[in-house]
């Protein structure tokens, strides 16, 4: 630097420079120091500091508007009823959640002090209080610490193998994209001008208390493109309200008039829920004058050419039992929660299902949207009611009986998520029990059977024990138990890589089949271990047979609107509303009915968000572990617990998904 010249410091707003000027260049200096007045900077800091206070002040009313939120929340709130019901994992969560606070106040005290056992001599421990910390965490490191780190050594070697399946699924779903492997049909197609050389079908629409969907599902299947003589529908309805019978048996009558085969069952006894009403229907005589089967459910609506679609596999492949189609959803981006939903189903549908059917020929009927051989549902023993998963228990003994299965990846059947968490958490507690009653229940016809080694093997220790078992196990044992543990029992710390590196990863391959969703990859990863309390406790009252797990509850429906809708009404022209249809068929009593009708859509329904206690018990419990993870200066542990706590927090109070005023 020349030594006529000079550095100058020049502080401007959000930066600050380093100008060196000559001497010759003095004038320039002059115009710095004009710029950078003491008034003016003054002012600068006047409105930096104006900053400050407002994202303060913006921070303190946002905090306090979400405290006005939860409090109105809690006063309006219901305990859910499931919740009443599983009371032990909530008093052990409960219990743990006193321990942690109660150890929280001791670590924060012991840290204010600064009582280490590794920096003080025994000798220098004053006090009793002192004395009975230092005992303890001598205790901790010999006793406790060894026991945790077995058991979070053991969840992580569980979590390790079930992302290594996961892995091995999704590399198999790239090679049939790489490959363009699809099932194919074999054999000629039917003769369309011969109705004759078309197979008798009987489709099936069991259904109970579906008001929102019954109308759009009858209209939608009995659109299918199929010989008219060569196929019959059942409207199978176990609904125990008389008027929406009325309704539905009139739905009915409209399309019979239209010269649709259309037949509508009613049982007196609602035994089995699902499984008893498919069962009795199959019973009728002229059942054995059918080859097939379809079933979907009421919310579903198959397009036109879903049978010409799906049938002709059968053709040429008598071995073949089930050809399974995919689902599509109408409301996916309705809210959060349904785009979290159609993550995991997108998963389920496009990996699991795909390719289980291409390498195995075998997966769990997904109880709908999906064509049967009756003559395999018959010499698999038909339709059970021991289990809430019939579905899954007439594919394992489909598949014990040699009979194969095809899953139809690009046959997309429009149906409707849950809108609501306990709609969506009431479903997932059946879908996580019943698979356990079954493996109970199966496991000794598994052994037994005929079916090679290697299908035993994939039976009992991928589709049933992994994937079913394992998978919610170590989901919440280790992020919701063992994690928040770790934090008071710092030797038995978790590596950063089973917190956050491995979980984001697998996410990231969750997400691949619906690449529009990978914005919301950190909350699927959060919502999914929050769910893990719910899949826990379904996975256990279903292994031990407790009560709630034969509890069977229909998945609330809105009756969401589709372009296919708009077709059905249009050709629904001759028909106006429900009160002319009661009116004109049913005379006098129709005035009856039709007045109740009146009366039940006057009547306003009080709905109510819930709580639900398990998710707030586990909320204030990593959010308790979080505190204690500061004290240990843990960066990435910290933020993983309070953001998950936070989101136990939101769904304990109901906050995901649909929000009732």
């Amino acid at each position: 630097m020349a030594p006529s010249s000079v550095v100058v410091t020049i502080e401007k707003p959000n930066k600050f420079s380093l100008v060196e000027i000559n001497a010759s260049d003095s004038s320039l200096l002059l115009e710095k120091q004009k710029a950078v007045s003491p008034k003016q900077f003054t002012w600068f800091l006047l409105l930096k500091a104006h900053r400050v206070f407002a994202c303060i002040s913006w921070l303190a009313m946002a905090f306090k508007t979400m405290l006005l939120s939860v409090k109105k929340r809690i006063a309006l709130s219901d305990v859910s009823d499931e919740e009443a019901k599983s009371r032990r994992l909530y008093r052990f969560i409960k219990a743990f959640l006193v321990i942690s606070i109660a150890a929280l106040v001791i670590e924060i005290v012991a840290h204010l002090k600064k009582w280490n056992l590794n920096l003080i001599q025994p000798w220098e421990v004053q006090g009793l209080v002192q004395w009975s910390y230092m005992a303890w965490l001598s205790f901790r490191v010999d006793y406790i610490a060894p026991l945790v780190l077995t058991m979070s050594k053991f969840c992580t070697v569980l979590f390790l193998i079930q992302s290594l399946d996961r892995l091995i699924l999704c590399l198999g779903c790239f090679w049939i994209k790489y490959k363009k492997l699809k099932p194919r049909i074999e054999g000629e197609a039917y003769d369309m001008e011969d109705g004759s050389s078309f197979p008798m079908v009987l489709v099936q629409i069991p259904m109970c208390n579906e008001r929102e969907v019954y109308a759009q599902s009858i209209a939608a299947v009995c659109q299918l493109d199929w010989p008219k003589d060569r196929i019959l529908i059942q409207v199978l309805d176990d609904s125990d309200d008389g008027n929406l019978q009325l309704l539905i048996k009139d739905e009915v009558s409209l399309w019979r008039e239209k010269g649709v085969n259309i037949i509508y069952r009613h049982r007196l006894i609602r035994t089995g829920y699902k499984a008893g009403n498919l069962k009795s229907a199959m019973a009728c005589d002229y059942v054995k004058d059918y080859e097939f089967v379809a079933i979907f459910d009421a919310d579903f609506q198959p397009n036109p050419d879903f049978l010409k679609q799906t049938v002709p596999h059968f053709k040429g492949q008598p071995e073949l039992g089930l050809v399974q189609a995919r689902w599509s959803f109408v409301n996916k981006d309705e809210n959060l929660l349904t785009r979290l939903q159609n993550i995991n189903l997108c998963f389920h549908f496009e990996v699991e299902q795909q390719v289980n059917g291409v390498f195995l020929n075998f997966f769990g009927f997904n109880g709908t949207a999906g064509v049967w051989r009756i003559k395999a549902l018959e010499e698999s023993g038909g339709w059970l009611e021991r289990t809430t998963v019939e579905d899954m228990d007439i594919a394992v003994r489909a598949h014990l009986n040699g009979w194969k299965f095809i899953f139809l990846n690009d046959v997309k059947v429009l149906c409707e998520l849950p809108e609501s968490y306990e709609a969506y958490k009431k479903q997932q507690h059946r879908w996580h029990s019943g698979p356990m009653q079954l493996f109970r229940l199966c496991l000794p016809a598994i052994i037994t059977s005929k079916i090679s080694v290697l299908k035993k093997t994939n039976l009992i220790f991928l589709f049933f024990l992994l994937r079913k078992l394992i998978l919610p196990f170590y989901s919440f044992t280790l992020f919701c138990i063992i994690l928040p543990l770790t934090m008071f029992i710092p030797e038995a710390e978790l590596p950063l890589w089973v917190i956050c590196y491995v979980p984001i990863f697998m996410s990231l391959l969750n997400i691949l089949p619906s690449p529009k969703s990978v914005p919301f990859l950190v909350p699927y990863l959060l919502f999914e271990n929050t769910m893990s309390v719910t899949k826990f406790n379904a996975m256990i009252s279903g292994l031990f047979q407790l009560g709630s797990a034969y509890e069977w509850v229909v998945t609330k429906k809105t009756g969401r609107s589709s372009e296919s809708d708009l077709l059905a009404l249009a050709e629904r022209e001759s028909k106006s509303s429900n009160e002319d249809k009661i009116l004109r068929r049913n005379s006098e009593s129709g005035l009856e009915m039709l007045n109740k009708l009146k009366q039940q859509e006057a009547t306003p329904v009080n709905k109510r968000n819930r709580l639900y206690r398990k998710e707030l018990a586990l909320a204030f419990l990593l959010l308790t572990a979080a505190a204690r993870s500061l004290l240990s200066a843990h960066g990435v542990h910290f933020y993983f617990l309070l953001f998950q706590g936070l989101t136990f927090l939101a769904v304990g109070l109901d906050l995901i998904g649909e929000q009732i005023s």
